[in-house]
């Protein structure tokens, strides 16, 4: 499946896919902390973007429709963290474990230096054995866990961070 997709930029025809990709995760899944969808302002947020290193891309099937979908985004919101951004990829269900994020992240973190981003850092809640090996993959290091920070689903939930060094110092 992988090799049957096109990575390119988002536009604003794509964020009804995106918003319904999320909004599954959101229902079903730990891999995000919110407990309701964002509305759609927040996804055009997403997609203009405030920063040289903020970037929305997705990666559309033969149909060009969206199966998957990674972003990067401010990590903390200081002055000397500008560099540093936050990843997030999601794709559907129906193409996990079929190699699109592994086409999918690359190409984020390819665009994230090019546009000066030294440090990528990504939070995935556990247990995600899948994000954890996708994150290793693309060349993340895991650098510190925090329990119990998260509570959904009547759950106490810990993350692990982890981190990938994109550019020069």
């Amino acid at each position: 499946m992988g090799h049957d997709v096109t990575i390119r930029p988002a536009d604003e025809d794509d964020l009804h896919d995106i918003a319904t990709i999320y909004a599954h995760e959101v229902a079903n899944s730990i891999a995000t902390f919110d407990l309701e969808p964002p509305t759609l302002a927040y996804w055009q947020e997403k997609l203009a973007g405030r920063h040289a290193g903020d970037h929305l891309l997705v990666a559309v099937d033969s149909d060009d429709d969206v199966v998957g979908y990674a972003y990067s985004w401010s990590f903390r919101p200081r002055p000397a963290y500008e560099l540093s951004r936050e990843t997030s990829i999601y794709l559907d269900p129906s193409v996990r474990g079929k190699g699109v994020g592994r086409l999918l992240y690359p190409a984020l973190l390819e665009e994230m230096a090019a546009s000066g981003v030294h440090t990528a850092v990504a939070l995935i809640a556990q247990p995600n054995p899948g994000s954890v090996r996708l994150h290793k993959a693309v060349g993340f290091q895991h650098v510190g866990s925090m329990r119990e920070v998260g509570f959904k689903f009547d759950q106490w939930i810990d993350v692990e961070w982890y981190q990938k060094m994109l550019g020069p110092a």
